[in-house]
């Protein structure tokens, strides 16, 4: 009786623990395509809670003030571009709990993103470098709408500087992106 109570006890405890596992939240991996900054991003778990991304694009950028001159009016860069971010979503059994999607990702995160841009396409400005370097925190959110639709927003300061050892800090860098998840893996 003893034996046949304690295997039956077992058996409920593996049930149980596995029952919660597969409940909870989880990041995924997921490929899509972005079209703010024209680019090819994947995303990787790094853990129940973390994703690493990288995007590559060409894509619009303004001028860093020590690493850009002689631009007036509205300056901008075009440029290809690499960026990588570890993201740590702080709010997926929240969302899980209200029933909110936490498909793709969908979550609030904090990161360190790292974001590089190389020659210029078209600019009107002239830069120290042509190529540029940036990294620092951020808080954002990444949303997936419908079936497929993306919507990332993250802000935080930034350290920047290039190839020729000119830099600074620039307080607030804002990131807004639009794509499309094409597929999970």
């Amino acid at each position: 009786m003893k034996k046949n109570l304690l295997s039956l006890l077992f058996f409920l405890s593996i049930t149980f623990s596995y029952a919660q596992e597969k409940n909870k939240p989880g990041t995924e991996k997921v490929l899509r395509v972005n079209f703010l900054n024209p680019g090819v991003e994947m995303e990787w778990p790094t853990g129940n809670y973390s994703t690493l991304s990288a995007e590559l694009g060409i894509g619009y950028g303004g001028g860093y003030p020590d690493l850009t001159y002689a631009g007036n009016g509205f300056i901008y860069i075009i440029s290809p571009f690499l960026d990588v971010q570890q993201k740590w979503f702080f709010n997926l059994n929240k969302r899980k709990r209200k029933n909110r999607v936490t498909d793709n990702n969908s979550g609030n995160f904090v990161s360190l993103r790292f974001i590089t841009r190389g020659s210029s396409i078209a600019e009107n400005v002239y830069r120290t470098s042509d190529t540029d370097f940036a990294i620092g925190p951020t808080w954002g959110i990444q949303r997936k709408f419908g079936k497929n639709f993306h919507l990332l927003f993250d802000i935080g300061p930034q350290y920047y500087f290039d190839t020729h050892g000119n830099g600074n800090i620039w307080p607030i860098n804002l990131q807004i992106n639009l794509g499309f998840d094409l597929k999970k893996k």
